[in-house]
């Protein structure tokens, strides 16, 4: 196995012994990336020198007798979480030449450790899509297929785990931004509880449901990630002061899951679905009750409001955080303004993509007098009732299975003048969000070549549990292990 094809915990066994340099760790990663990211475009900016500086800073810690987490990992960071020195551009020309004057907290987190950052990666504009096409810096395309797109808005971050331009990554996930190109990309994502990271640094895009979390080759891959970056951070008001259990421990003995109650919504699997999405689901959760889970059926049937209450909320959300882009402070500034509403309009203009305009003028809408109740308000209180739906089938059930997606990668291009289509991607991801609780994808099967992913969705800040059936369930079959012939 050559070095970049490793994933994070058997680098660190190698790293350990001694057997490895995490700067031939880090080189084996950069040639990598120049090798294949042309034809994949996975990232938007290359931190190569800095890259090289933190390995040899990690081989000397390894030296003198450190042993952190993920000391002399090498790691992909999606661009819209800061990080100090570097540009972070939220794929938007806006904000094409901001380099942040500070790391967000998963950052210095992923510091401490002992993490090796190679770049930012490519992503949706302001993390808005579900195919890493409204990048502001050209789309990124999916290691399997070149011509079909990664899933979004993580996609750059999924991409470069699957065509192993770097050992694991970060993402963040709004309403199915990690788990949608983990599951097109064929890679493990989770999206952790609201409140389990701190959202300290990341660029906001609709604060009541953005959520960093990783991506990685497998799930132990992505528990290691998770123990790191999770954690209260007094610096952001919605991180929750809970003890962050040890996930790496709670993959130990998991390959037998009696005890275990998994349900199945019915809501989830839908006309119009792949027909081959829907039979490697329903195997997997055969392969679930073989290892001694109770599989039953329940139901979350406020499932089919999930997509406008979401298309009505995020944007809302959106059309605030977004004010703060007016080309005074940082980022873009037309130049040939005439005065300073002039400069205001013409900086939005040509600073923020299409997809961004359209859900500015969404949430603004949605948000405008007379029409706050009618829509904002009401879709706020059926999201109460998609979470209710929430906590009463786990009343029954420790977690639920469903697809990640109705379909497997889509073709660049064939959705992108379509935005209901497009949307319709993400139909099954959003309720995660909208309830606040956690969820994950991983591989189970393929169709056409591409990818399949499988959901898991648990109970708030239960992330070690999703991580335990996740683990069980990758032991049991061999999908993980496939990669892409780039």
């Amino acid at each position: 196995m050559k070095l970049h094809e490793l994933t994070i915990h058997q680098a660190r066994q190698l790293l350990r012994a001694g057997e490895v340099s995490s700067v031939e760790l880090t080189r084996a990663c950069l040639e990598r990336i120049r090798a294949v990211d042309d034809r994949v475009g996975a990232y938007v900016t290359v931190t190569d020198e800095l890259a090289l500086a933190q390995a040899r800073e990690a081989d000397q810690r390894h030296r003198g007798g450190e042993d952190t987490p993920l000391l002399g990992i090498p790691l992909a960071i999606k661009d819209v979480i800061c990080m100090r020195g570097a540009p972070t551009t939220s794929g938007s020309r806006i904000l094409e030449n901001f380099i942040p004057p500070y790391d967000a907290t998963v950052i210095e987190r992923l510091r401490e450790a002992g993490a090796v950052i190679l770049g930012k990666t490519n992503m949706d504009e302001f993390a808005m899509g579900s195919s890493t096409e409204n990048s502001a810096f050209g789309p990124t395309h999916n290691p399997w297929d070149l011509a079909r797109v990664p899933g979004g808005s993580s996609g750059g971050s999924a991409a470069a785990v699957a065509a192993d331009e770097c050992l694991g990554g970060l993402g963040s996930d709004t309403g199915g931004s990690i788990r949608q190109p983990a599951s097109f990309c064929g890679v493990v994502g989770v999206k952790p509880s609201y409140g389990r990271v701190s959202r300290y640094g990341l660029v906001a895009f609709a604060s009541s449901l953005d959520q960093i979390g990783p991506l990685g080759k497998d799930v132990r891959d992505c528990a290691i990630l998770l123990q790191v970056i999770a954690g209260h951070d007094e610096r952001e008001s919605t991180s929750m002061p809970l003890e962050v259990p040890h996930y790496v421990t709670a993959l130990e003995g998991a390959e037998e899951l009696s005890g275990v109650r998994i349900g199945v919504p019915h809501e989830y699997f839908i006309e119009g679905m792949q027909p081959q999405v829907e039979e490697a689901v329903r195997e997997a959760i055969k392969v679930l009750a073989e290892l001694g889970a109770e599989v039953v059926e329940v139901s979350v049937p406020h499932t089919e409001y999930a997509l406008p209450v979401y298309y009505l909320i995020a944007p809302a959300e959106a059309s605030a955080n977004l004010a703060r882009y007016d080309g005074v402070r940082y980022g873009f500034r037309y130049p040939e303004a005439e005065d300073l509403w002039d400069a205001y309009r013409r900086s939005r203009q040509h600073g923020f993509g299409a997809e961004v305009k359209r859900r500015i003028m969404l949430g603004t809408y949605a948000l405008s007098a007379g029409y706050y109740d009618a829509y904002y308000l009401k879709a706020q209180q059926v999201r109460t009732l998609i979470k209710e739906d929430f906590d009463r089938a786990f009343e029954q059930v420790d977690l639920l299975i469903a697809p990640v997606s109705p379909t497997v990668a889509f073709r660049i291009g064939e959705k992108v003048d379509d935005p209901l289509k497009m949307y319709l991607s993400d139909v099954f991801t959003l309720s995660v969000n909208l309830a606040g609780i956690c969820g994950a994808s991983i591989p189970c099967g393929f169709a056409d070549g591409l990818p399949i992913g499988l959901q898991l969705m648990g109970v708030a800040f239960h992330e070690a549990t999703v991580l335990r059936v996740a683990y069980a369930y990758e032991q049991a079959t061999e999908w993980h292990r496939r990669r892409p012939a780039l």
